[in-house]
């Protein structure tokens, strides 16, 4: 793909080398690095840096937000982005979900964090459409990949620092070191004060947090019907009240008001008063069926997981889950073993296997299990959530793990149809 780029002695730029011509510019990043020679025998008019697209594209025109974290990135990123259209302005945000601009989905789910010219060319898309901010999710791979190379942030935001993609990098250790370098500059940021594994340049730090002082401090909260509390922002005391479920999303409200407040200057209170109007995300403790009640959420780690079913401890919880296979095997015992110590009863199942034997995934899973007598098993997915929702009786809750809002599940290397909320609804109908 090009971009038309004007005023310059080219017409075009791009990151693909078999596009380059004598009009246009090769984007080089760390990812396609080996292919500039390629683009220079095909009589590339020039090479651009990042550094030198960005200003190309006269990007500082529009103030970059962007999130890391192991969870809660989607729900802290959309909060940001429905708080700053309450408050009156134009808005862009990129990440898991797709790209939206305005209330408007532009394009749809791919990368969490796309490539650097693709996330400039939505940025130049977002700037044409009047937007003054942009908000982006940023995941570890688009850190150690360099995806992010060039990006002027006005903030950045850690939301937590938990077990995830250790099969890319291979340790914990390593994983923690790869988010921690997105805090190391001089850019303004917005720290977790409760995550301890957090290491950032305290020049321009800001944070916020429940249990440890901040910047930010929830100093009281109720997690009945809904999440609600009081910030505290030096001597200023405001209430707020959403309709989100779950003592995590009381931290990525917080991030998000936290965020707001930082970067654009519009009161706390009139923050706290359009937080109310922000409903969630799609497929992160989404409520499929309200009798029986039946939630469906993206948790697919360990951390993740404990958190969604603390959100409902006081509830009985049925809870069907899997784990993606060619990804991180080390993280599947701990599933298992979070869920059998926080559910009534466990229903493991397929996730995503890809080209991974389900059968061995599931052993995995199990393995961390060590009372399995209220363990159900079955690959097909389908069949366990049916069998959950069948024994399900009087309160209790069923919980659909692992894919949330997906709507495909990848066995080997087809999209096969799959939507654990439509698939919830029609077994509803059957039983």
């Amino acid at each position: 793909m090009k971009v038309e780029i004007q005023g310059q002695s080219y017409r075009y730029v791009t990151e693909n080398s078999a596009e380059c011509d004598v009009n246009s510019a090769f984007l080089v990043t760390k990812q396609n690095a080996k292919y500039r020679d390629d683009a220079v025998d095909r009589g590339a008019h020039s090479v651009l840096t990042p550094e030198a697209c960005w200003k190309l594209f006269g990007l500082d025109r529009i103030k970059v937000i962007g999130i890391t974290g192991t969870n809660g990135k989607t729900t802290t990123a959309s909060a940001i982005y429905s708080i700053l259209l309450d408050c009156g302005y134009k808005v862009a945000m990129q990440g898991t979900r797709g790209f939206f601009m305005n209330d408007a989905l532009v394009e749809g789910k791919t990368l969490t964090t796309p490539t650097v010219f693709n996330t400039y060319r939505h940025m130049a898309q977002a700037i044409a459409s009047g937007c003054e901010y942009f908000v982006m999710e940023v995941s570890s791979h688009a850190i150690e990949q360099e995806r992010i190379e060039g990006i002027r942030f006005s903030l950045k935001v850690l939301t937590n620092i938990t077990q995830d993609h250790l099969d890319y990098h291979e340790s914990i250790e390593e994983y923690i070191r790869i988010k921690n370098i997105f805090f190391q500059d001089e850019t303004k940021k917005l720290i977790n004060k409760d995550e301890s594994r957090a290491d950032f340049n305290i020049k321009n730090a800001f944070t916020y947090g429940v249990e440890n002082p901040a910047t930010y401090k929830i100093v009281a909260y109720s997690l009945n019907n809904g999440v609600s509390g009081v910030l505290k922002h030096f001597e200023e005391h405001v209430a707020f009240t959403t309709s989100l479920h779950g003592f995590f999303n009381l931290y990525n409200i917080t991030a998000a008001m936290a965020a707001v407040h930082l970067i654009s200057g519009v009161s706390l209170e009139k923050i706290c008063d359009v937080i109310e109007n922000f409903g969630g995300v799609s497929g992160r403790m989404e409520v499929v069926s309200e009798s029986p009640l039946v939630i469906v959420d993206f948790a697919h780690t360990p951390d993740g997981m404990e958190q969604v079913l603390n959100a409902l401890k006081e509830k009985d919880v049925l809870v069907v889950f899997g784990a993606g296979g060619d990804r991180d095997r080390s993280k599947r015992p701990l599933m298992g073993r979070v869920a059998a110590s926080l559910a009534k009863r466990v229903y493991v199942t397929s996730d995503n296997p890809r080209f991974e034997d389900p059968d061995s995934i599931i052993a995995d899973i199990l393995s961390g299990i060590e009372d399995q007598s209220n363990v159900f098993v079955d690959v097909n997915r389908r069949n366990a959530i049916k069998q959950a929702l069948s024994d399900r009786s009087g309160d209790e809750v069923v919980l659909i793990l692992g894919k949330g809002d997906e709507t495909f599940q990848i066995i080997y290397d087809q999209n096969l149809p799959f939507d654990d909320r439509i698939v919830a609804k029609e077994l509803l109908k059957e039983i």
